[in-house]
């Protein structure tokens, strides 16, 4: 069992996961402004509200320029949507953290107990916590047990590529939030959303 609790500060690491080619906004995504402020802005705040230990995770070092966190760069060897996670927990291991969080850069309303929720939905043994809403698990928006990547090799060697294979390989469990008003893991990838998810700041749209 990992010591400590992802309610400890310093038992958790943070990692927005940014490194998607955004190609039905544009390119772009996590530069995108809502409200005034970046997505990426908006998510690194809400990331920092759980732990001072934050990076951001993207596909190329050239992709986002200069961030005020340590940035994370997919592995070569590994491919598809698992790579930023496979990242991301390397650093939580090489920072010495029991937990990880991962968060998109493009949910903006998650909700403040999102780790306290996922934490307690995983007990003392559970791998990895998933968060899901109508009827969608959202395996981008988890918290691990550091050791899930122990398991990586095996899965990586049986070809799986997604995140919710590689939740389902190492064993996961999910926590379910209401989506209305509105849905906290409403997410953006046209900007057709991200006109709404304004209208959604403005209280214009439940």
């Amino acid at each position: 069992m990992d010591a400590g609790t992802p309610a400890d500060r310093d038992s958790l690491a943070v990692v927005v996961l940014a490194g998607g080619e955004s190609l039905r906004i544009g390119g772009g995504k996590p530069l995108r402004t809502l409200g005034g402020e970046t997505l990426l802005a908006r998510a690194l705040t809400a990331a920092r509200s759980w732990s001072d230990d934050v990076a951001v995770s993207v596909h190329s070092e050239d992709q986002l320029g200069d961030l005020p966190v340590p940035i994370l760069v997919d592995e070569s060897d590994v491919a598809g949507p698992v790579a930023g996670v496979a990242a991301a927990l390397r650093h939580a291991q090489g920072r010495s953290k029991a937990f990880l969080l991962t968060i998109p850069c493009d949910m903006p309303f998650l909700p403040t107990d999102l780790v306290m929720q996922l934490a307690e939905a995983m007990g003392d043994d559970v791998a990895v916590a998933l968060a899901s809403s109508g009827g969608y698990l959202h395996p981008v928006c988890a918290l691990w047990r550091r050791h899930a990547l122990d398991r990586l090799p095996d899965y990586l060697d049986s070809g799986g590529r997604s995140l919710k294979g590689f939740a389902e390989h190492v064993g996961f469990t999910a926590v379910a939030w209401p989506s209305a008003p509105i849905d906290p893991f409403f997410n953006i990838n046209t900007g057709d959303e991200l006109e709404r998810a304004e209208a959604m700041l403005r209280g214009e749209e439940n």
